[in-house]
């Protein structure tokens, strides 16, 4: 009996470890969270955060032994503490019915998923450039935006002939179609003129209650990094200036 009510005890703390909301560790902004709260807002999941605004504050949570490679994003959900962007965003996906119905789903939905980090990165790192280096770099993601990316989201619109770039639902790949649309709206409002299919996705996709609600004023989206968040970053987590040009670097050498 006394182990039945043990099993019984563990049984009902693991259902509650499930039911609590997800709980964010980040600092106070976008960068490599928004996206994973981008994913949560539009599968209607409601998650808490604990935001860090000072270095001594992440090197507590790094003390504290939960960050596998003592870096974050980190999402406690489910009794884990999950780590790695893209391993936070498949688990959220799959957990929450964004991943397609099939591996040939899947595999679409991360290769359309990849080429959007690349221009998300792009956009991200941007207001870490050099003042001199400012208008070169802006002109950089416009053109990779308009001639690289955004072709290929409206050719797979027309080719699916579908609300969606995969099957005939809203996967992963439209939450992040959808959030990259607006970043390069914000570095230039008409970078989607030439793109029609681009401009009646974003349209249809901001009529989605789930994230209708999540673009209005109050909710946990977060802005565009400003100069003083910006220092707040660069003291967190001991950036510098000139970040663009280096991660630009990277992604190129995986071309």
């Amino acid at each position: 009996q006394e182990s039945l009510h043990q099993s019984l005890s563990v049984d009902l703390q693991e259902s509650l470890s499930m039911a609590a909301k997800p709980k964010l560790h980040y600092f106070n902004g976008r960068g490599r969270m928004e996206s994973i709260r981008w994913l949560l807002a539009a599968a209607g999941v409601e998650f808490e955060e604990e935001l860090f605004e000072t270095c001594e504050e992440f090197e507590k949570l790094i003390q504290g032994g939960t960050l596998m490679y003592e870096q974050v994003p980190m999402v406690e959900i489910d009794g884990m503490n999950l780590v790695e962007t893209r391993a936070i965003q498949r688990y959220l996906a799959a957990k929450y019915d964004l991943y397609g119905r099939n591996l040939q789903e899947h595999a679409w939905i991360d290769m359309y998923v990849e080429g959007l980090k690349d221009l998300s990165d792009m956009i991200m790192f941007f207001p870490l450039s050099l003042p001199e280096e400012k208008e070169m770099n802006l002109e950089h993601i416009l053109e990779r935006a308009t001639t690289r990316f955004f072709p290929v989201y409206e050719k797979a619109l027309r080719d699916n002939g579908q609300d969606f770039l995969v099957g005939n639902r809203l996967s992963w790949a439209d939450i992040q179609l959808f959030e990259v649309i607006l970043m390069a709206e914000e570095c230039k409002p008409s970078v989607l003129t030439g793109f029609p299919l681009l401009q009646e996705f974003k349209a249809r996709t901001s009529c989605i209650p789930t994230i209708h609600k999540f673009l209005q004023p109050g909710s946990q989206r977060k802005p565009p990094l400003d100069e003083g968040s910006i220092e707040t970053v660069k003291n967190i987590f001991k950036f510098e200036c000139g970040m663009f040009l280096k991660n630009m670097a990277t992604i190129v050498a995986e071309y």
